[in-house]
């Protein structure tokens, strides 16, 4: 494949050739081969596939909220291109048969994906630590969907283990002895009439910068390799970005929403960590610009519309953000809050670099062709009716986004919106599933 005149991330027009799945070459003007399928991207912009590091597409066991299939269809249609995958699905992943389980289910995936490894008291560190593990985690320090809050006993031992075994760690941190069991007395209300507030209440910032501080202390001590997930709070971002070999993740919707948006969401707006303030968002929002922040992901947590209907203590916690997470910060570039080059950074050079993934992240010869293309001024209002997880609602309903025309992973065309005007190998919007492991 020939892709011509595209616009980069840093503003150059290139001619970019795809040869056996990888980028041949980057150059201002390449003259199209016999052999070639021509992809014409004149007016439109380039970015390298997006990297989401955090994702639950909740299989096995959870099939009704989501699977590999519908979650990476999802993930291609919003520009990402590999997926890693968390472990606390039915079995959790805290073995190597339930590894090796997961394992057969990720096939179906049309992106690339890493699965992660768990740990609770009951994991098999001997025989999980032998596969080929994206990373340990998301080692959950107080308990969130799955109920796999672990102590510190159990926490030291796994960072130590990990560390000796050269994989990183990446850390839910929240300190449950930091939780306030009386913002939710008297809770009231279902679904949208929730007072969600409550649960912003209820897990508090100093639990988030507790469970910080005490995680990069153990990290320090092991010479482990830690990634803090979801990072909520300007001093949990400030702690990740001062501690050696530690890195941090700021996720769309602790980017984007705040607890301003709570009335409105209701339960919909359940997650762990909860919504912060106003300000706190603002000053993440700071750092994520400013480069403090590592990367964007998303913590793609889809529940069925029915389950989020429930009580502010009974529905569960969670937001789908895969489809939509670049999209968003597309619309950030267009209203002038963030550069181009910087969400490159965020979703896919730094995770890339991060971890290891040495041959996606950058558009440059010797690299997997993880393409995304977008035409900026092409924008939408978001609807979750129109995304492609199976829960279809989002938090972000009627928010600006800037959607892909089109999307491959290595070379191979994997999604081509109905609008896009671009020859596919394929009927419908969607290739077959290619997905392969990024650690094998």
């Amino acid at each position: 494949m020939l892709i011509t005149a595209a616009q980069l991330p840093d503003g150059r027009r290139r001619d970019i050739r795809i040869t056996d799945g990888s980028i041949a070459a980057v150059e201002q003007s390449l003259a199209l081969r016999e052999d070639e399928v021509l992809l014409d991207a004149a007016g439109r912009t380039l970015m390298p596939g997006a990297i989401d590091v955090h994702v639950h597409f909740r299989e096995p066991g959870y099939e009704h909220k989501e699977t590999f299939h519908s979650g990476s269809r999802a993930a291609a249609a919003g520009g990402v291109t590999t997926i890693v995958d968390q472990p606390n699905t039915d079995p959790p992943t805290i073995s190597g048969s339930a590894f090796d389980e997961k394992a057969i289910r990720a096939a179906e995936s049309l992106v690339d994906y890493g699965l992660n490894g768990g740990v609770t008291d009951a994991w098999e560190p001997a025989t999980l630590l032998e596969r080929p593990l994206f990373a340990l985690g998301e080692v959950f320090m107080a308990d969130s969907t799955g109920s796999m809050g672990i102590g510190d006993e159990t926490f030291v031992a796994a960072v130590r283990r990990a560390s000796e075994a050269n994989i990183p760690v990446t850390v839910h941190a929240e300190d449950s002895e930091y939780f306030d069991p009386t913002a939710l007395d008297g809770a009231t209300g279902v679904g949208g009439d929730a007072d969600a507030e409550r649960w912003s209440r209820y897990r508090p910032p100093a639990a988030e910068i507790a469970a910080v501080e005490r995680a990069t202390s153990v990290a320090a001590k092991t010479d482990a390799q830690l990634h803090v997930a979801h990072t909520s709070t300007p001093e949990a971002v400030d702690h990740a970005a001062e501690a050696a070999n530690v890195t941090c993740e700021v996720t769309p919707h602790h980017a984007f929403l705040s607890r301003e948006d709570a009335a409105e969401l209701g339960t919909f707006g359940r997650m762990n960590p909860p919504l912060r303030s106003e300000s706190d968002r603002a000053a993440v929002f700071d750092r994520i610009v400013d480069g403090t922040v590592d990367m964007i992901a998303t913590d793609h947590a889809p529940h069925t519309r029915e389950e989020k209907q429930r009580s502010l203590t009974d529905a569960p916690s969670g937001v789908p953000g895969v489809e939509t997470m670049v999209p968003l910060l597309l619309a950030a570039v267009r209203d002038g809050q963030l550069s181009l080059e910087r969400v490159r950074d965020l979703v896919a050079a730094t995770p890339a670099e991060v971890f290891g993934l040495s041959a996606k992240g950058r558009i440059e010869p010797g690299r997997d062709a993880d393409l995304a293309l977008y035409d900026l001024d092409r924008v939408t209002q978001i609807d979750g009716e129109q995304l492609h997880s199976t829960c279809s609602w989002t938090p972000f309903a009627g928010r600006d986004g800037v959607f892909p025309l089109a999307t491959l992973v290595r070379g191979e065309l994997v999604y081509v919106a109905p609008e896009a005007n671009i020859e596919a190998p394929f009927d419908g919007s969607f290739g077959p599933a290619i997905g392969r492991n990024v650690r094998q």
